[in-house]
């Protein structure tokens, strides 16, 4: 039912009716109106000094890579449609040889620059946007024999390519910031 509520102020000029969805309880009509979801995002703010520098320097280093993973997902969907239209594995090869290429040319300086923490936290949430650990990825695209190069090294500088995200245990603060930049409140 379609029901005429009206708003009153201490104006009558000011009176402007609403037309909204009601419904009758018990001879009592009452207003329907449907409400946009609202999700409740929590970080949970330490009490100790160090602990809210800690929390701060999350943020920042989030809000700093999270672009990065976020086109790595993007990247991954534009090449996977490039690999299944190859017509052989020299193809496929010669593909990835130049999508290589580019991602270095374009994105290999900033890449180089993001700090250890940085790092760790790229790796968590490639494996967030794009479903798979880097270490897979990795496997997938380039062979069994490279992943294990890069793992081996990775392992070298205290990184673990293997690293699965886990946004309801261990990276539940990185998922609370990454659900914040995306509804735009951070």
């Amino acid at each position: 039912m379609l029901f005429m509520v009206s708003c009153f102020s201490v104006q009558a000029q000011d009176v402007k009716p609403i037309v909204t969805r009601g419904v009758v309880f018990l001879g009592d009509t009452i207003p329907s109106i449907q409400l946009r979801e609202v999700e409740i995002i929590s970080l949970r703010i330490p009490k100790t000094k160090s602990g809210r520098r800690r929390l701060t320097r999350l943020v920042y280093n989030v809000k700093k890579v999270y672009p990065f993973a976020k086109l790595a997902g993007i990247k991954l969907r534009q090449y996977d449609y490039l690999l299944s239209k190859a017509k052989n594995d020299r193809e496929r090869k010669k593909i990835m040889k130049k999508a290589e290429k580019e991602i270095k040319a374009e994105y290999g300086k900033p890449l180089e620059n993001l700090t250890f923490s940085q790092g760790k936290i790229l790796i968590k949430l490639i494996d967030r946007e794009t479903g798979n650990t880097s270490y897979d990825l990795v496997k997938d695209l380039r062979g069994s024999f490279t992943a294990f190069f890069y793992q081996t090294f990775a392992r070298l500088w205290g990184y673990n390519l293997k690293v699965k995200y886990d946004p309801e245990g261990e990276d539940r603060q990185i998922e609370a910031i990454v659900r914040m930049i995306e509804t735009g409140r951070l």
